[in-house]
């Protein structure tokens, strides 16, 4: 084949599936309103369940209902009729994928779900076929032809498959009132998890590592405790602990331009006093959020009393990944 010839081929397997998708829309109707209210009906969870192509696009639709808010997983059809129908129980509900309707190890199943008295969701490309007339709702995933040029590699067809399975999730995700942060729960170790689980308290620096240096402390000496905690602030406080105000860098290189002695200095001069503060049970993300608006690199942690509790850097924020 010319490079042409390729590039033709793979233009033309995107405009078939994309049409056989389109298609799709006009069968989300009430059969398809049938199968969510099926689903969020039950007390336990989505059993997916499907041979060869159909079961590994029933694995990556039973992982999204997972994700978004519908306990759910898959189920070899073979595997279940040696002993994984143990994994099925009467509060579950079955979606059967066959794009003809007639998968042996499915229809083998059927029996056992109908004694159990399990809801049957099936997903068929024929609305005729023992699979799809044995299901209490059926939702066609039927495709006019596949983008294989024989017409025999499930690629439309899978494609189909799979969107219909998302059109469910996002449906029952709606339904449920699923938010982001309940995405976030389910999803702790990605970045969306981070942004929204991760809170100050759990990345700032306390305890010893806070630099705190007196209001009479002289500027020298300040900055001496600066540079042993390495990060660009030092909080000032009062003979009795409370927060009087924060130096940094920032306020550093101003009295340099401002050509203030800085050899007699004391920090009471020198100070920021009022500093920005936040609470340790504030999400990392609004406080970065903050930081940038206030184009600060580090902000001061008190407790509900005003309390110094700890100081929270920017580069706290960058090490737990939540930019």
């Amino acid at each position: 084949m010319s490079p042409t010839s390729l590039v033709d081929a793979g233009k033309r397997t995107v405009r078939m599936e994309c049409e056989a998708v389109a298609k799709l829309e006009a069968r989300i109707d009430d059969s398809f309103e049938k199968a969510c209210e099926l689903i969020l009906s039950v007390q336990g969870r989505v059993i997916v369940t499907g041979m060869g192509k159909s079961g590994h696009i029933g694995r990556k639709i039973a992982a999204t209902l997972a994700s978004t808010g519908t306990p759910a997983f898959f189920v070899h059809p073979g595997e279940a009729s040696h002993g994984d129908l143990g994994m099925i129980t009467p509060t579950d509900v079955v979606i059967a994928i066959s794009n003809s309707g007639k998968s042996a190890e499915v229809l083998t199943l059927l029996p056992l779900f109908k004694r159990m008295d399990i809801p049957l969701i099936s997903m068929t490309g024929n609305p005729e076929s023992p699979l799809a007339t044995a299901a209490d709702a059926h939702l066609d995933i039927s495709v006019e032809t596949e983008a294989c040029p024989l017409d025999l590699a499930p690629t439309s067809s899978t494609t189909v498959t799979l969107v219909m399975g998302d059109a469910l999730a996002v449906a029952l995700l709606e339904a449920r009132g699923f938010s982001a942060e309940d995405f976030a729960f389910s999803h702790p170790g990605g970045a969306l998890g981070r942004k929204l689980l991760l809170k100050v308290e759990n990345i700032m620096h306390k305890g010893d590592e806070i630099p705190v240096v007196l209001t009479t402390t002289p500027v020298t000496q300040a900055l001496v405790v600066m540079t042993e905690k390495g990060l660009g602030i030092t909080t000032v406080a009062d003979t009795e602990g409370a927060l009087c105000g924060v130096f940094t860098d920032g306020d550093l290189r101003r009295h340099v331009d401002l050509g203030t002695n800085l050899s007699t200095a004391v920090m009471s001069q020198v100070m920021t006093p009022k500093p920005q503060t936040v609470s340790p049970n504030m999400l990392a993300a609004e406080a970065l959020h903050l930081m940038e608006t206030r184009k600060i690199t580090a902000v001061i942690v008190s407790d509900e009393h005003q309390k110094l509790v700890g100081i929270l850097h920017l580069h706290d924020i960058l090490r737990a990944g939540v930019i």
